[in-house]
């Protein structure tokens, strides 16, 4: 007896499937620590993402919450998945980072192994670890300092050094909501005053992945964190998944008792944080999001916009841009026509307006701009 073949999810029945593991058909009423640890981590590459990703999830989210959790050091700013920056919880941190490493020495090896003058790793780690633990610093401070032990090193190359083989942790007053302050960093051990996992587990992070962004193929999950290989662990963990197919035959993972709503449940307009993981984490982004759009944001260089989502796919993009009396909310349509978006404007401005109270209290005048 031969089992039956996995069912195929269309385009829609994914794209509703993930947006309902990811909060983003209906916000909830949920503590920020635990969201933060069901999403896998937030995508945190401007210092306030993670509060925008936050708000569209939670009803009635207050910054300060996490403004708490990250003074309070139970969730932290550090350099996870794709060697990007992440807000995750102290626990998945300590777990993960050493999970991760690979993707971190990747990158360094790439850009900037070739400039460090043949410094001793361990040296230079040992050296580095004294230097932020006694003090939280700058890259540029920690390139200088590693200069005058490697003089003929370039020092931001020294600075990448020290963040591969060491866990550093960007410290407040960085991203904290309303607040500004230089990128210091000091070690992830000294700041939470706890060793790294000895042991952790890449099972157990795979199967928060595909919790919080599935389903997910072979290829999306190692997107998703970095690695490569995880066709291994996936086989490993067969029996405790259950499987699909995409529309083009592409095998899916997925926990048993995930949501899969129908593709014709509703979707409202939200508004994403700059770099939200879920336009990141897939090797086909489709279910989000189309080619175009994924090159359209290419193109705009380091001008950092959100993303709209319209009945659960991104149409469109946005910014706030503030004068002394006024925040004005730009929404582009991108590579599509101006009036592509002229049949939901109702609904995208009653969010706008939502999304504009909680950016911009401090403004007089709230404007919405089609740009």
């Amino acid at each position: 007896m031969t089992n039956a073949a996995p069912r195929t999810l269309t385009l829609r029945e994914l794209n509703r499937a993930t947006l309902a593991r990811q909060h983003l058909l209906e916000r909830v009423r949920m503590p920020a620590l635990d969201m933060v640890r069901h999403l896998a981590g937030l995508q945190a590459q401007h210092p306030t993402s993670s509060y925008f990703t936050l708000w569209t999830r939670i009803a009635d989210f207050d910054p300060e919450e996490l403004v708490g959790l990250m003074t309070g050091r139970q969730v932290v700013r550090i350099a996870l998945m794709r060697s990007t920056i992440h807000t995750v919880t102290a626990d998945d941190a300590l777990a993960w980072r050493p999970l991760l490493l690979p993707v971190m020495e990747r990158m360094y090896k790439s850009s900037h192994s070739r400039r460090t003058a043949g410094a001793d790793r361990d040296e230079l780690t040992a050296t580095g670890r004294a230097f932020i633990e006694a003090e939280p610093r700058t890259f540029a401070e920690v390139g200088t300092h590693l200069g005058a032990r490697w003089p003929d090193a370039q020092p931001s190359a020294l600075s990448a050094a020290l963040r591969t083989w060491a866990p550093l942790v960007q410290v407040p007053p960085r991203g904290l909501w309303g607040r500004s302050g230089a990128v210091a960093h000091t070690t992830l051990e000294h700041w939470l005053g706890r060793p790294l996992e000895a042991e952790p587990s890449v099972d157990a992070m795979v199967l928060r992945c595909v919790a919080a962004l599935g389903p997910m193929s072979v290829k999306d999950v190692q997107v998703w964190c970095g690695l490569t290989r995880l066709k291994e662990v996936l086989e490993r963990l067969r029996p405790q998944l259950t499987t699909f197919r995409d529309e083009n035959g592409r095998e899916l993972f997925d926990l048993p008792d995930a949501p899969r709503p129908a593709a014709d449940t509703p979707a409202p307009v939200r508004f994403l944080a700059d770099f939200d993981n879920i336009f990141l984490s897939h090797d086909d982004r489709s279910r989000v999001v189309t080619k175009e759009w994924q090159q359209w944001g290419m193109d705009q260089g380091n001008m950092l916009w959100g993303g709209l989502l319209v009945d659960g796919f991104g149409r469109a993009a946005w910014r706030i841009e503030r004068t002394k009396d006024t925040a004005t909310l730009l929404i582009s349509s991108g590579p599509e026509p101006r009036n592509a978006l002229k049949a939901q404007r109702g609904a995208i401005e009653d969010e706008g307006r939502r999304l504009l109270a909680f950016a911009a209290q401090d403004r007089d005048k709230h404007d919405i701009v089609y740009a």
